[in-house]
């Protein structure tokens, strides 16, 4: 790998901006270690001795050149005064459309805070560790149900306050950070308004409004704004990291509207392709009201299908180890009364694990319904004769077909469908009735 942030594909304002405060960062580490000896007015290239390293050359040539998004120099974010740390805060939140990177983002950005030359070089041992999830200062939250608790976020934030046990900071990675529930919103709060000195909180969610992430939160962070990645430059990535055929990437790009990991997974996996068949057979099923639930409750078993195949190892495993720690097997004098009393973390595991299952089975359906409003905005764009490529090459026939025979406002009402569709489940409507209503939407027209 050549640098840490390799893999944040089509968002090179956003690097741009990590890559100084990273140099920022190890810069203002330099100065707090070193302090009142760096020599007062111009130091690059002065004979200043151990006071002074690449490090912070590094920093002064950043500060020499505008910050993305920071402002008029001296302004807010600007590197004005030579504060080695201007580029840098303790807390930031990474926001953009789903496969924009948010999460890749956060991972990169870590790696280079604890990198060693400052810079995220990816070979050094804080890049290396920090990217495969094993260090020791490098905290990541991934929610496995539909909602991050107050417990965890408390344990979470007390245990970020420590010093780092070996690296340059103690980071807190929260993905889908849209999950806080008021209470650990709150308990968040606490730590970003008063953070110990070494920690840093990077926080991944869809954009900064309310419904997502807290004003209050978002009042002390910086926001890294990442885009939907061009499908010229998701395609190029599959063509070089992932050695898949130049036509099918171009073709899985434009199909995953963006998002890296669904283009991959659609480049090499035929069963995501072929669910993605059945998705984009949906218009044409769509005959009455009896095919109408015929096709939710098929879309819905699909969803949970892929679901429970993607859980079920993980909970195995998970209930294979918890046994095994409470003595299953054993034959010691007190194993079977140490089994007898873990009926109540089995429960509780069987809890997490249900909870997780729901979300999968959330997430898996929310990727069936954009496939589903691509093909609809496919046929409003053959509709109103616009110069755009279609997200669904393969299904372009069939999208002028419905053209044809919906016009601009009957596939823009379609579309509007599945969106309100998408938004009902967000606001924890139940699945099936949420996808009946729009199956019934989608026929009526």
């Amino acid at each position: 790998m050549a640098d840490v942030f390799a893999d944040l594909v089509g968002q090179d304002e956003a690097v741009a901006t990590l890559r100084h405060a990273a140099a920022s960062a190890a810069a203002l580490l330099r100065a707090a270690a070193v302090p009142a000896a760096r020599p007062a007015g111009p130091t690059i290239g002065a004979g200043s001795g151990d006071s002074y390293d690449e490090l912070d050359a590094l920093a002064e040539e950043f500060d020499a050149e505008p910050i993305p998004g920071a402002g008029p120099p001296g302004g807010p974010g600007a590197a004005a005064g030579g504060d080695p740390g201007a580029g840098m805060t303790h807390a930031w939140i990474f926001t953009g459309p789903p496969g924009s990177g948010r999460s890749v983002a956060a991972r990169a950005f870590a790696a280079a805070l604890q990198c060693v030359h400052g810079t995220g070089c990816g070979e050094c041992p804080g890049c290396h560790t920090t990217l495969a999830g094993t260090h020791a200062d490098v905290r990541l939250v991934v929610p496995e149900g539909l909602s991050i608790g107050v417990g965890e976020m408390r344990a979470l934030v007390l245990r970020a306050a420590s010093t780092p046990s070996g690296g340059r900071w103690q980071i807190v990675i929260i993905e889908d950070a849209d999950r806080l529930t008021e209470a650990a919103g709150n308990a968040l709060l606490k730590a970003v308004e008063e953070p110990p000195p070494r920690t840093v909180f990077l926080l991944c969610a869809p954009s900064t409004h309310p419904d997502d992430i807290s004003v209050t939160i978002r009042s002390r962070c910086r926001v890294v704004p990442l885009r939907q990645p061009p499908a010229g430059a998701v395609a190029e990535v599959l063509v070089r990291r992932d050695g898949i055929a130049p036509d099918v990437a171009e073709w899985a790009a434009a199909a995953a509207q963006g998002h890296v990991g669904r283009a991959r997974r659609l480049a090499r996996d035929p069963e995501a392709r072929q669910r993605r068949d059945a998705v984009l057979a949906v218009p044409r099923r769509l005959t009455g009201v009896g095919a109408a639930f015929d096709a939710a409750s098929a879309l819905i078993e699909a969803a949970e299908a892929e679901a429970a195949a993607a859980v079920a190892e993980i909970d195995e495993a998970e209930r294979a180890a918890l046994q095994t720690a409470l003595g299953a097997g054993g034959t010691g004098r007190g194993a079977a009364g140490a089994m007898r009393g873990a009926a109540g973390q089995l429960k509780d595991l069987e809890k997490r694990q249900k909870s997780r299952a729901t979300r999968a089975q959330r997430d898996a359906l929310d990727r069936a319904l954009v496939d589903l409003a691509g093909f609809y905005r496919d046929a409003l764009a053959v509709a109103l004769r616009a110069p755009v490529a279609p997200v669904h090459t393969d299904t372009a026939a069939l999208a002028e077909a419905g053209a044809q025979k919906w016009d601009a406002e009957g596939a823009l009402r379609r579309l509007e469908a599945v969106l309100e569709c998408r938004a009902a489940i967000e606001a924890n409507v139940k699945p099936r009735i949420a996808v009946e209503a729009m199956m019934l939407a989608l026929w009526k027209g």
